[in-house]
């Protein structure tokens, strides 16, 4: 184990975000996005099997030898946390470990906007972090979950699987319980959650209907819902949610996300030219425009909304890769590369804009 311990503190001197490890190839971390293969002996079948042996928690075992694949929480005294998922391929034991940071970064540290501080300072309803896995919903979340943490008197419990960050109370009082560790379930622990006396509940992430449902419900009787989702971009996210429930039960649904919506948060990871990385973000927030929208099955406008709604914190992630660039911080070609739609993009660029009938309008 001593060499295990090796390469996850070299991993985490080395600022890497990942370490993968299966027999027979090189360790690789990935550092600033990028995967490198690290100058060290390959892992062999039998040294993966002694390092699943000693990591795998008691309470997992049945499930990883029923399922073989499950996550969980690592601590290694003196190097870290972190989030490992161990798995299979081609019969043979496999580890993605990430390292979770001991410090929650700031919203100043995040290059995040004020806009996002006022969505965590809610006091009710559901706000929604989206995007595509490895985009930094996560730190995202446990950014704003921190602002509350320190400015707001409030109780907070988080359902996690795995726990990511640690929190330490400050103003508010935080419990932080992990699935299978702490509770059967997510389903189990959002059917007694709301007798814990919650201000501010953060789901994970959801994952079928009855995480949203119960989501829904808590957000209806005052509670702030912090969670994730997977999709590309804010306007999309409805959509999704709505394939969670049956054609039947949607419309209704719609109309109770109209009520209980705060604001949906979209993320993409940008290069900056300092080489580190930033979020594109793209918001959307349930103001009265959009709320009519959603009640009335208009779906298809809300990326019209979205980018007309500036005004009210709205941004598109074209707007926001341009802001990104004429702050100096990104170039043309990443703008691009990451947009949603780089032709207007590179339109913008020549100080032409488009309205929504592709009018030019400055």
């Amino acid at each position: 184990m001593e060499a295990f311990y090796r390469i996850l503190k070299a991993a985490v001197d080395g600022a890497a975000s990942d370490v993968h490890l299966k027999d027979g190839t090189p360790v690789i971390i990935r550092i600033n996005g990028e995967l490198i293969a690290v100058d060290s002996p390959f892992p062999t079948v039998e040294w993966m099997a002694k390092i699943v042996e000693t990591i795998t928690p008691p309470h997992l075992r049945k499930r990883l030898e029923e399922e073989r694949e499950i996550d969980f929480s690592y601590f290694v005294s003196g190097i870290g946390r972190f989030r490992t998922n161990l798995f299979q391929q081609r019969g043979q034991w496999c580890l993605s470990m990430r390292f979770v940071k001991t410090h929650v970064p700031s919203f100043e540290e995040l290059g995040l906007l004020e806009q996002i501080k006022k969505v965590a300072e809610s006091p009710r309803g559901i706000v929604l972090l989206a995007g595509t896995t490895g985009c930094g919903k996560s730190t995202t979340l446990a950014a704003m979950i921190e602002h509350i943490n320190d400015n707001f008197k409030k109780h907070i419990i988080t359902l996690e699987d795995p726990i990511e960050y640690v929190f330490e109370d400050n103003q508010s009082v935080i419990e932080q319980r992990e699935i299978g560790l702490d509770t059967l379930s997510f389903h189990n622990a959002l059917v007694h959650i709301l007798r814990q006396d919650p201000d501010v509940i953060m789901i994970g992430e959801m994952r079928d209907n009855i995480s949203f449902f119960s989501a829904m419900s808590a957000a209806e009787t005052g509670h702030l819902i912090l969670s994730t989702l997977h999709v590309t971009n804010a306007s999309q996210s409805i959509n999704r949610i709505l394939d969670f429930f049956k054609v039947e039960e949607r419309e209704q649904i719609r109309r109770q996300i109209a009520g209980t919506l705060r604001a949906v948060i979209c993320q993409r990871m940008v290069n900056m030219v300092n080489g580190k990385l930033t979020p594109a973000l793209e918001i959307m927030i349930n103001t009265p425009m959009v709320r009519k929208l959603l009640e009335e099955n208009r779906l298809d406008k809300l990326p019209t909304a979205i980018e007309t709604g500036m005004d009210d914190g709205m941004l598109t992630f074209n707007q926001s890769l341009f802001n990104l660039v004429k702050m100096g911080r990104v170039t043309e070609k990443e703008a691009l590369a990451k947009a949603t739609n780089p032709q207007a993009l590179e339109m913008n660029f020549k100080g032409i804009f488009l309205d929504e009938g592709h009018r030019i309008i400055s």
